[in-house]
C-alpha cells in the first residue's frame, strides 16, 4: 500500500472512531494535552515533542550538531540520515515510555521540527534553528529532514512539523503583537518557498502557525494562509498547530479579539486543528454560543486521529519492537561526528591549517566556550551521555605525544569570574598559558544563554536576539589580549549567526566556524584542525560587514538583505568556505531535461590533501525587471575530489529555478536569456577575492518554453 492509499485508510478509521464521540470528546482532543477516552480504547498523547537536532527535553539522545550547522553541510542526504535517525531513537523512547504508561510531554511521535524560517536579518536569536538565508537551500534541507524522519513506509516512523508558518524571524521581544507587513512579491519569492515544498514534495504532516500577524491576520488564524494558501493552494492533508500560546494572543496581545472564546474560534474556523495552549479549552463555549459549528470541532478530530492512525499507534507497526539500546549507540554518535566535521565553516587560513602535532611540543587552548558544554549543543537538545568539548577532543587526540595548556581566559559575558576579584581576573592566566605555548587555539562565541529563544535565552533586555554583531566585551579583551602575545591564534568560534570577524580577520592566523557542533564536536574538531579529514561546510548566512547597511529589524522588506539583495560587499559571503584543497571548476555545460535542466560539471583538484567541496550554481535572469538583485543559488552537490584529479558530475536544476516574481506575487518564466555560475561558492567579487577563484558561466538562451504573465 502506497503512503497516499495509507492516509485514505487512516482517514476513514479516524472519521469511525471519531463519530462514536460526543462533542465534548472531540473538543478535548484538540488540545496538545490530549486525555484519554477509556471507553472507546484511546489513550491520552501529548503532542508535543521536539527534534530539531536529536531528540530533545526526554533524557538521553544523540545531541547532533544544530540545525544552522546541518545547512552548512550543503549535504542533503547526510540531512536525510541524521532524521532517519532522529526517528529511530524517538520510536525507541516512545516504545519505552508507553510501555510505562508514560504519556508526558516530549514523549511522543509528533516531532514539531524542522524550522523553515528564512534568516533575513543577522540579529535574530532563533537563526541557529534554521536552515539559514537562502530559500532554496532552506527548502532542501528541510525535505530532507521530513523524509527522513516520517520515512517511505505505510505507517509514518514519527511525524514532522514545519515551523512558523509564516514570515517569521524577529524581533523576539515583539513576536506576540508583531504585524509582519510583507509584499506579495517578498511572501511568495522568499517566505513562503520552504513551506510549499516541505508540503508538497516531502508532504509533511504537520504545520505550525507563528506568532505574529502576517498582513494583518494572526497566522494561527489566518485564513488567507491555512485555507486558502496551505489547504487549497497546496493541497495541505495534514494537521495544522498553534505554537505555544500563539491564540490566547489574539485577545491578549493582538487585540483582533476581545475574549478567548472569540479567539478559539478564529483558529479553529481559519483550520487550525490543535491548540499548543489552553485557549480550546473554550471551544465547547464558543460551539454552545454558535461561534464554531460541529462540522468544525469534527474535521479537526478527524485529521488530528488521521496522524495517529498514520503513526500506527492503535494498529501496530514495523517499528514497534525498536529497542531502547540503539538511543546514542555507536553508531548514531558517529553520525553526529561525521555531521559536526561537515558543518565546520573555515573561514580563514594562511596556511597554519592543518596543524602536524609532530611539530609541537605544547598547544595552549584558551577561551570560555573551550571547555564548555552549552557551546556545543545550541537549543532545543537532549542530553547525550558524553560531551566531548573542544578542550576534551583536543586532549584525546593530542594523548601524551604533546602537552597541552588550559585557561578560560574570561567568561562568555560576565566581566569577572570571581566574585571578590577584579574584572578580567583569568585574562593573565591566559596570557600565561598562550607565551608558554607553541600555538593557541581561542574558543570564543555565545550560547542558547545569549542568542536563542524569547523566554529561554538569559539575555533578557534582548529576548534571545542580538543588539549587535559583535562578541560580548569580556571577549573582545580576550582576542586582543592573545594577538598581542605574538603567537599563532587559530580562532574556533561556537555561535549561531552572524559575528563581526573583522579584528579576528586582522590579527589571527585562522578561524573556524564551529557552529554549536553537538555532543561530539569536540572530536570532530580536533580531527579537522589536525587534518585527519578535509570534510567542511559553507556558510549558510551571509556575514555582514556591519548592520548599517541593512533596514530596520521590524522591516520585513527583503530589499538589501541577505546574499540574493544585498548591494555592498559581505565580510564573509554566503555560500563561502575554504578547505584544505585547492577545487575548481573546468568545465560546466547543460542539456535540457523533462522539468528542467541537467547541468554537467567537471571539478580539478589541484591541491595536495584530498578533500569534501561544494559544487554551487547559481541563476540570474539578465534581462527580467523582476529578477532578484543577484544571482541565487538554484543546485548544489557536495563531493570529494582526491588530490590532482579530475571529477566529473551531473546536477538536475529544476524548472523552478528559471522563474520570477512579479510585484503581484505572481511566479512565470519569462522569454530571454539566463545565466548559471558554477563554482564552489558565490559568483561574486569577494568570494573571487577571499578564494582567487571565478566562477564559471554557462549561457541558457532559451531552453525554456516561457509561460504566459
Amino acid at each position: 500500500m502506497s503512503r497516499e492509499e495509507a492516509r485514505k485508510e487512516a482517514g476513514k478509521k479516524a472519521w469511525e472512531l471519531v463519530s462514536q464521540m460526543t462533542i465534548e470528546e472531540r473538543a478535548s482532543q484538540l488540545r496538545y494535552d490530549a486525555p484519554a477516552i477509556k471507553r472507546l480504547g484511546v489513550p491520552a498523547y501529548n503532542w508535543w515533542n521536539e527534534a530539531l537536532h536529536g531528540v530533545a527535553r526526554a533524557g538521553q539522545a544523540t545531541v547532533f550538531p544544530q540545525a544552522i550547522g546541518m545547512a552548512a553541510t550543503f549535504d542533503d542526504k547526510l540531512i536525510e540520515s541524521v532524521a532517519d535517525v532522529i526517528a529511530t531513537e524517538g520510536r525507541a523512547k516512545y516504545n519505552a515510555y508507553s510501555a510505562q504508561e508514560d504519556r508526558d510531554i516530549y514523549k511522543g511521535l509528533t516531532f514539531w521540527s524542522p524550522n523553515v524560517n528564512i534568516v533575513r536579518d543577522p540579529r535574530w536569536g532563533r537563526g541557529h534553528e534554521t536552515y539559514g538565508e537562502d530559500p532554496y537551500l532552506t527548502s532542501q534541507m528541510g525535505k530532507a529532514f521530513v523524509k527522513g524522519l516520517q520515512g517511505e513506509g505505510e505507517v509514518m516512523k514519527a511525524a514532522a512539523c514545519a515551523k512558523h508558518y509564516a514570515v517569521h524571524s524577529g524581533p523576539e521581544a515583539l513576536r506576540h503583537e508583531f504585524d509582519a507587513d510583507v509584499t506579495p512579491k517578498d511572501l511568495e519569492e522568499t517566505y513562503l518557498p520552504a513551506f510549499e515544498s516541505l508540503v508538497t514534495e516531502a508532504k509533511v504532516e504537520a504545520v505550525m502557525g507563528a506568532y505574529n500577524r502576517t498582513n494583518g491576520e494572526p497566522c494561527c488564524g489566518s485564513k488567507t494562509l491555512i485555507q486558502d494558501t496551505l489547504r487549497d493552494k497546496w493541497g495541505f492533508e495534514g494537521h495544522f498547530v498553534s505554537d505555544c500560546g500563539a491564540i490566547s494572543d489574539f485577545h491578549e496581545r493582538h487585540m483582533v479579539t476581545c475574549t478567548a472564546e472569540e479567539s478559539a474560534a478564529m483558529a479553529l474556523n481559519a483550520g487550525c486543528d490543535l491548540n499548543c495552549g489552553n485557549t480550546y479549552l473554550h471551544i465547547l463555549s464558543a460551539y454552545q454560543n454558535g461561534l464554531v459549528t460541529e462540522e468544525a470541532i469534527t474535521n479537526a478530530a478527524v485529521r488530528l486521529f488521521t496522524t495517529r492512525y498514520m503513526l500506527g499507534l492503535f494498529d501496530g507497526s514495523e517499528y514497534d519492537n525498536i529497542p531502547y539500546e540503539v538511543v546514542e549507540c555507536k553508531e548514531h554518535l558517529a553520525l553526529s561526528e561525521r555531521t559536526a566535521e561537515e558543518s565546520f565553516v573555515l573561514l580563514k587560513n594562511d596556511g597554519i591549517l592543518p596543524l602536524n602535532k609532530n611539530s609541537l611540543k605544547t598547544v595552549a587552548v584558551i577561551g570560555p566556550n573551550a571547555f564548555s558544554r552549552q557551546a556545543l549543543i545550541g537549543n532545543y537538545h537532549g542530553t547525550a551521555s558524553e560531551y566531548v568539548t573542544i578542550l576534551d577532543g583536543i586532549r584525546e587526540y593530542l594523548g601524551d605525544d604533546v602537552r597541552l595548556l588550559y585557561a578560560k581566559g574570561c567568561e562568555l559575558a560576565k566581566k569577572k569570574t570571581e566574585s571578590l576579584a577584579m574584572e578580567m581576573d583569568r585574562i593573565s592566566e591566559a596570557r600565561i598559558v598562550a607565551q608558554n605555548s607553541d600555538v593557541v587555539l581561542l574558543c570564543v562565541g555565545l550560547d542558547e544563554t545569549l542568542e536563542g529563544e524569547e523566554g529561554d535565552a538569559s539575555n533578557a533586555d534582548a529576548s534571545g536576539d542580538k543588539r549587535n554583531l559583535s562578541l560580548p566585551d569580556s571577549q573582545l579583551r580576550l582576542m586582543e589580549a592573545m594577538a598581542e602575545t605574538g603567537k599563532p591564534v587559530i580562532l574556533c568560534l561556537c555561535v549561531g549567526s552572524d559575528i563581526d570577524l573583522s579584528y579576528a580577520d586582522k590579527n589571527f592566523r585562522a578561524i573556524v566556524q564551529m557552529w554549536y557542533p553537538g555532543a561530539q564536536g569536540g572530536r570532530a574538531a580536533a580531527r579537522l584542525l589536525f587534518g585527519e579529514t578535509s570534510a567542511f561546510g559553507k556558510l549558510p548566512v551571509t556575514f555582514y560587514e556591519t548592520l548599517e547597511e541593512l533596514p530596520e529589524f521590524t522591516d520585513y522588506s527583503m530589499k538589501g538583505r541577505t546574499y540574493r539583495y544585498m548591494k555592498k560587499k559581505a565580510q564573509f559571503p554566503f555560500g563561502f568556505g575554504l578547505n584544505y584543497g585547492d577545487v575548481i571548476v573546468n568545465h560546466g555545460s547543460v542539456r535540457q531535461k523533462e522539468n528542467g535542466l541537467i547541468l554537467s560539471v567537471t571539478l580539478e583538484n589541484k591541491g595536495n590533501m584530498d578533500t569534501d567541496e561544494v559544487v554551487q550554481v547559481y541563476v540570474k535572469h539578465r534581462d527580467s525587471e523582476y529578477a532578484t538583485e543577484n544571482p541565487q543559488l538554484c543546485a548544489f552537490r557536495r563531493v570529494h575530489v582526491k588530490a590532482g584529479e579530475h571529477y566529473s558530475t551531473e546536477i538536475k536544476i529544476e524548472k523552478k529555478a528559471f522563474t520570477v516574481v512579479d510585484e503581484e506575487g505572481k511566479r512565470f518564466t519569462p522569454g530571454g536569456t539566463y545565466h548559471l555560475y558554477v563554482g564552489c561558492g558565490q559568483p561574486d567579487e569577494r568570494t573571487e577575492e577571499l578564494t582567487g577563484n571565478k566562477s564559471v558561466t554557462v549561457q541558457i538562451p532559451s531552453l525554456l518554453r516561457a509561460s504566459s504573465h
